[in-house]
């Protein structure tokens, strides 16, 4: 019974690292312009808790929802609408706290709710986490 829980564990990993590279070719090269807003304020407020990481409390948080029904992180994400996205950040959802209009304005919402809505080959690349920019800084101080 255990060799059956391991092999079933292996091809739903397969799988899954399958998907994310059907996701990243799905991806475009650049960002669309009418994007980028939305991309950074995503970068500054969402990413530290939903990048494309599973140790990120977000992430995990939906990983264990929808136990892979669905992308865990929200860029891999295709069903989400601006509205929804804006409920989320207003209310909040079990730890995490709802944002106030003078964290994050009804600009800035609508605009992550645009970029996270946007066609995967319109989003670009990931958005890089400020702790990896931060590092890359830092190395290419170092390297001068």
């Amino acid at each position: 019974m255990r060799r059956i829980a391991l092999s079933i564990g292996a091809v739903l990993a397969v799988l899954a690292a399958a998907d994310a590279g059907a996701q990243e070719a799905a991806r475009g090269e650049k960002t669309a312009p009418h994007l980028e807003e939305g991309k950074e304020a995503f970068k500054v407020w969402c990413s530290p808790c939903h990048a494309p990481n599973p140790r990120l409390a977000g992430t995990l948080a939906l990983q264990t929802k929808y136990e892979g029904r669905i992308p865990a992180a929200l860029e891999d994400r295709t069903d989400l609408t601006p509205a929804l996205v804006e409920y989320f950040v207003r209310n909040g959802v079990a730890w995490m706290a709802p944002f106030r209009p003078t964290e994050l304005s009804d600009a800035q919402v609508a605009a992550i709710g645009a970029y996270l809505s946007a066609p995967l080959e319109e989003r670009g690349p990931y958005a890089p986490l400020l702790a990896d920019e931060m590092m890359a800084l830092r190395e290419k101080e170092k390297s001068r």
